[in-house]
């Protein structure tokens, strides 16, 4: 058996082949193919003791990789017909309707700020806080898995978190 250390090494030595499978599994879409990846890997993670070494440690993994992408695949094709980004867009477009010149600020502030996340980080964090989604919930209608949305939500957390200091500290610079 396997030991997790050992999948770790072999995972990252089979990255570049294994991204570029992907990348053929997911139909050249390279955002679809990283997130097939992720799944793939956690998926490998999870079932390696299930693999026996019948067939290679690289045709093992291929296969794990071809069945996600079909289930993402499958999963699209089920797709909610909420379309998230053009919600999202519409609010972003509507003007602040508070007349408060700091919270117009902070609003326009915080607009730019999720402009440069990810549009899936945007997706999710729009889903949460302003649809009063759960993770579990965003996770479906954005079909995508459900660890795929927790880490898209905590990055995109971060990453507003990090966009939102370095304006504050550009704004107290400026001041």
């Amino acid at each position: 058996m396997m030991r997790t250390d050992e999948l770790q090494h072999k995972l990252a030595e089979l990255h570049s082949d294994s991204y570029a499978w992907a990348i053929r599994c997911c139909a050249g879409d390279q955002h679809l193919a990283e997130e097939v990846l992720q799944d793939s890997y956690l998926k490998a993670l999870r079932k390696i003791k299930a693999f026996k070494g019948q067939a290679s440690f690289k045709t093992w993994l291929f296969a794990i990789i071809r069945y996600t992408a079909i289930d993402h695949a499958k999963a699209k094709a089920k797709r909610k017909t909420i379309q998230v980004e053009e919600v999202s867009n519409s609010i972003r477009s509507q003007p602040p309707t508070v007349e408060d010149p700091d919270r117009k600020a902070l609003s326009t502030m915080f607009r730019e700020a999720l402009d440069e996340l990810s549009p899936k980080q945007r997706r999710i964090l729009h889903l949460v806080f302003y649809q009063a989604c759960s993770i579990s919930e965003a996770a479906e209608i954005m079909d995508i898995q459900l660890g795929t949305a927790r880490t898209h939500y905590e990055r995109g957390k971060s990453r507003l978190r990090q966009l939102l200091d370095k304006q504050e500290l550009l704004k107290q610079k400026l001041l």
